[in-house]
């Protein structure tokens, strides 16, 4: 599977030639100054929550593309009133068929407010299962480290996970291992480090904490495009 990293904890991910983009923010992140949002191709948006940080190139994203975002009810309310008119609302623990396969909308301890100050809904993350797959993947968004993880890894095959690591704001590297030993999953791709201070991280110590617990923790660049 095509993975592509976009900066913070923007990921576009190729499922069977329909491309999934999660949690858009590219122009407000001075690393990924490189990257032209008006060549990213998106079929489907998906929305972990409304932080601006996860949200902020959405509208432009979206109303070039057509692309249907997919999130909790009250995202899909927000960008409604601001001309969206295509998208899904879902709530924690729902799923739904999409054309590219199954998203489950999981549980995430965070918070969530719109750039306006409004209510964001519960935040969350989702576990994608691909059409004729065995196989999921696992975007959590931000979150803590929770146990309802171990559901996941009790009822679903994950075959990688993109997870935070620079805590401050969500969990950090070792929250992260534990977090994949629940999913049961031996690679992770990490995200919303290094934008911000509070979230820089060692890089190479961080590698060899992942390391030590027979993990891969993959890094790409910003605008890379790796296989998974």
């Amino acid at each position: 599977m095509k993975v592509t990293y976009y900066g913070h904890s923007c990921f576009s991910v190729d499922v069977g030639g329909i491309n999934l983009l999660f949690d858009p923010f590219i122009t407000g992140n001075p690393a990924a100054e490189h990257i032209d949002i008006s060549t990213i191709q998106a079929d489907f948006i998906l929305i972990s929550h409304g932080h601006e940080d996860h949200i902020l190139d959405v509208e432009a994203i979206a109303k070039r593309t057509g692309a249907k975002l997919i999130s909790n009810y009250e995202i899909i309310s927000w960008f409604k009133e601001k001309g969206i008119e295509n998208g899904h609302g879902m709530n924690l623990g729902g799923a739904f068929a999409f054309d590219f396969g199954k998203v489950k909308y999981v549980n995430a301890v965070h918070s969530s407010s719109m750039p306006d100050g409004r209510y964001g809904g519960n935040p969350g993350g989702f576990v994608v299962t691909p059409t004729g797959s065995r196989t999921s993947f696992y975007y959590s968004g931000d979150t803590a480290l929770t146990y309802d993880m171990k559901l996941i890894g009790e009822t679903e095959e994950i075959e990688f996970a993109l997870l935070p690591i620079g805590d401050n704001f969500t969990m950090g590297a070792r929250d992260a291992v534990r977090c994949a030993e629940l999913v049961g999953t031996h690679t992770i791709i990490g995200l919303h480090y290094n934008t911000f201070a509070p979230i820089k991280i060692d890089i190479a110590k961080t590698r060899q904490l992942f390391d030590e617990t027979g993990k891969t923790l993959l890094l790409p660049e910003i605008g890379e495009t790796i296989e998974v």
